[in-house]
């Protein structure tokens, strides 16, 4: 029979590549990155190499796979983390102001066997989350101000728009693992200038409101201290006249006489005038 296969090189070259058609069909090498799903006439019959959390790399199940010849297809469907960029768009908050929104998502397909039944491929997924985070942007940021992406409880804006995002990924056999807002603009030209006169005009309130507030508990606090301080005048004459009246003359010397930083002043008094008799003694 081998003399007759070397007499006939062409049947060995059919007979080789029947063979390696065969086994082509037979074996299929699941790489460590990628999940799949062995499909036979278009059913799905087994999944391999499907992702778990927190497994180990290298025990995950990828490598050699065997399957029916001409019977099993295999579609090969992403176990990395992959990304979803939404494209710019425009969102009305609560205090009336038109944003121009980038955001981003990242995902990761944990259910293959659900997102090939529901819709097939990996671009159609992405396409399909794009859309429902615009729509989910859209709904907590028409809730919210402006000011509210500029202060820290825009971390809970992106908690709450993730659990609205993972509810609906979860029906695609997805997880949403993190939303981020990238860029959040007030549109350019006339509608930009008003929005910081606004802003302008509110800091402006705030600050005059706040002023005025200081103001008021300053003049609280200083009648409150020249009450108190006429108290202890009062008390200090009562004890002592005579030493009360030596301390306010000493206080009106040092006011009248003190330096000032705007030149020496002269003062020409007689030394029999009243009020230097405290230098004389009296």
């Amino acid at each position: 029979m081998f003399e007759n296969l070397t007499q006939r090189p062409m049947r060995l070259l059919i007979g080789i590549i029947v063979l390696l058609v065969i086994l082509s069909q037979s074996l299929a090498i699941v790489p460590e990155d990628k999940q799949a799903l062995i499909l036979r006439f278009g059913e799905i019959e087994r999944t391999v190499n499907r992702y778990k959390p927190n497994e180990d790399f290298g025990r995950s199940g990828a490598g050699l796979v065997l399957r029916v010849p001409f019977t099993d297809g295999i579609q090969y469907i992403d176990k990395r983390v992959l990304g979803v960029n939404m494209e710019r768009q425009q969102v009305l908050s609560t205090d009336q102001q038109r944003l121009q929104v980038d955001a981003f998502a990242r995902f990761r397909i944990t259910n293959p066997v659900r997102m090939y039944t529901a819709i097939r491929t990996e671009e159609r997924l992405q396409q399909q989350l794009a859309t429902i985070l615009g729509s989910s942007l859209r709904n907590e940021l028409g809730k919210r101000t402006f000011a509210t992406l500029l202060s820290p409880e825009r971390g809970a804006v992106m908690d709450n728009i993730q659990v609205a995002l993972n509810r609906e990924a979860n029906k695609y056999g997805a997880e949403v693992i993190d939303v981020r807002i990238k860029r959040a603009d007030l549109p350019e030209g006339e509608t930009l200038q008003l929005a910081f006169n606004r802003m302008r005009t509110a800091r402006q309130q705030v600050a005059t409101a706040i002023r005025a507030e200081g103001q008021k508990e300053a003049a609280i606090i200083r009648g409150a201290a020249d009450g108190e301080a006429a108290r202890i005048y009062a008390e200090s004459y009562g004890k002592d006249p005579e030493f009360y009246d030596f301390w306010r003359a000493m206080q009106s010397y040092d006011q009248t006489f003190r330096p000032t930083n705007e030149g020496g002043t002269s003062i020409i008094l007689s030394p029999d005038n009243e009020y230097l008799r405290r230098f004389r003694g009296d």
